[in-house]
Parts: structure tokens; C-alpha cells; sequence
């Protein structure tokens, strides 16, 4: 099994820069790729960002030369740097942790959430 933890939300004036943390115990050897997703009420869960373990990145392209993904493997520890903060970004963040195909166990595994709150 895996366990994601999120740290690193808060509330931020438009334009400000905000760190995500996602700490991975338990089993981390499986993990594939790691990701960032977000939230709001009413809306589908949104792909963020998205690191592979041979390094490739994805993003959405509302945060594409704002944002950015990156893992430290050695700490089990995938990253999102958010800079120039609009108030369109405010949402509940969720770590995502995808892992190969193994019986009796999920593919996905999700973070408890944070919340990141931009300010106009």
C-alpha cells in the first residue's frame, strides 16, 4: 500500500508563489508516476501536473509557465511550485501516486487534499 500526505496550501494574494509538498510511504518502490490534481465544488477533479519516473512532465495549459512538477525520488517526495497565482487557481489539491499493475492492489492512490486559496 501507499500513503500520500499534502502539505504546503494556504491563502496567498494574486500573483504570490506557494510550494506543495507530497510525501509517499509504504511501498513508494511501486510508484510509476506522481501527480498534482485539483478541485473545486460542482467541477470534475482536473489534472494539474504530472511527473514519470523517467523525468517526462505534463500540464494543464492553464498553469503551463507558471507551475512546475518535480520529484526527489530519494525522499519519496514529488513537488509543485506555483508561481504567479491567479484566483482562477483556488481549488483543494490532491497528490495522486500511480503505480504498475499488481493483483490486489488499487492503480491509484490519492493524497487527503489541500487547500490553496488565491486572493484578489
Amino acid at each position: 500500500q501507499v500513503q500520500l500526505a499534502e502539505s504546503g496550501g494556504g491563502l496567498v494574494q494574486a500573483g504570490g508563489s506557494l510550494r506543495l509538498s507530497c510525501a509517499a510511504s509504504g511501498s513508494t518502490f511501486i510508484i510509476n508516476a506522481m501527480g498534482w490534481y485539483r478541485q473545486t465544488p460542482g467541477k470534475q477533479r482536473e489534472l494539474v501536473a504530472i511527473i514519470s519516473s523517467p523525468g517526462y512532465t505534463n500540464y494543464a495549459d492553464s498553469v503551463k509557465g507558471r507551475f512546475t512538477i518535480s520529484r526527489d525520488n530519494a525522499k519519496n517526495t514529488a513537488y509543485l511550485q506555483m508561481n504567479s497565482l491567479k484566483p482562477e487557481d483556488t481549488a483543494v489539491y490532491y497528490c495522486n501516486a500511480h503505480i504498475g499493475l499488481r493483483p490486489g492492489y488499487p492503480r491509484d492512490y490519492w493524497g487527503q487534499g489541500t487547500q490553496v486559496a488565491v486572493s484578489s
